[in-house]
């Protein structure tokens, strides 16, 4: 698989079979992905992979308190901006309301916010999930470096025939991520990417692109 077709065949899966992920390809992938660009070198991602029975009770812990509607834990950075502008705010709403419409979740269903949270972390069925953090001195440019690094690791994913779903979701837990993984205070939780085999049968959801135009302007 060339990088144009791992590009466009990547998406976010949310339909994962259970079909285990070998430890072999992961290190792979990982290893390879070292070579992602960072400020400096600093390299500040910190990654932890969880699979197996850690993530069966990852997954228990943090979906009883998704259905037992548990708010979530106290967010230490925003998902989006409070007052996001209307362009913004209407791909938004548009890509929302597709994604859980196609998972059998309507939005005018009043039970919707639990659903999707369930959903999400069940991991969409993932056998195993990366859990990314970063030191918390860190500033906004290594945030910058750590979205380089993930997008380095899902496009290979594709190349091993795996797909992914990164997931901001799982902040809303981060004290039970935390507690599974061990990971220090001085690390601060930046998303999950959850990753296996694509279930089959199940309808596959492409999230349209704007135009090149609204977003690209070349000079000269």
């Amino acid at each position: 698989m060339d990088v144009y077709e791992a590009v466009d065949s990547r998406r976010s899966v949310r339909a994962f079979s259970d079909e285990p992920v070998p430890r072999e390809v992961l290190v792979r992938v990982l290893t390879a992905a070292t070579r992602a660009p960072s400020s400096g070198n600093l390299q500040p991602w910190r990654l932890y992979v969880v699979t197996g029975e850690p993530l069966a009770e990852l997954k228990q812990r943090a979906t009883a308190r998704a259905l037992a509607g548990d708010p979530g834990d106290d967010r230490e950075y925003p998902m989006y901006p409070a007052d996001l502008a209307p362009v913004y705010r209407e791909r938004f709403s548009a890509a929302a309301g597709r994604r859980y419409r196609a998972l059998g979740i309507e939005r005018d269903d009043p039970a919707r916010p639990m659903k999707v949270a369930a959903l999400n972390t069940q991991g969409f069925g993932a056998p195993a999930v990366l859990f990314c953090y970063l030191d918390r001195t860190m500033e906004a440019g290594q945030w910058g470096d750590a979205g380089m690094y993930l997008q380095t690791v899902m496009l290979l994913l594709r190349a091993e025939g795996l797909h992914s779903c990164p997931q901001v979701m799982w902040t809303m837990y981060r004290r039970t991520v935390g507690r599974i993984v061990g990971a220090g205070d001085e690390l601060l939780l930046y998303c999950g990417v959850s990753v296996g085999f694509e279930k089959e049968g199940v309808p596959r959801m492409r999230t349209g692109r704007v135009e090149l135009g609204e977003t690209v302007s070349f000079i000269g």
